[in-house]
């Protein structure tokens, strides 16, 4: 049998390392899980449907309160009132509020 040299040793080394971060790399992203799911159309579908309504809910939960929070602060404004800052505000508020009724 022939000794391996230095050179094939830490070549062999090196390899070891490289596989083991790519194993290391590859459970990180769970690649078996991606390519289960991707083998499994329904599931697929169902997942990315559910996710599409929690973002959809999610953004338009989150535009009401950053809306309402604009419209709180607005009115706070024009009891302030600031002469041509508040006129205008008045109306925007006005306007918010006879959309609403």
């Amino acid at each position: 049998m022939v000794e391996p040299t230095r050179f094939d040793r830490e070549l062999l080394e090196r390899l070891h390392r490289q596989l083991s971060r790519l194993l290391q790399e590859i459970d990180k992203f769970n690649m078996a899980e991606y390519m289960e799911l991707l083998n499994n159309p329904r599931r697929f579908f169902w997942l990315n449907f559910l996710g599409g309504i929690a973002r959809g809910l999610g953004a338009a939960l989150g535009a009401t309160l950053l809306a309402a929070v604009a419209i709180y602060i607005l009115q706070r404004i024009v009891v302030l009132n600031v002469p041509l800052i508040g006129d205008f505000i008045a109306e925007i508020v006005r306007i918010v509020q006879n959309r609403i009724e």
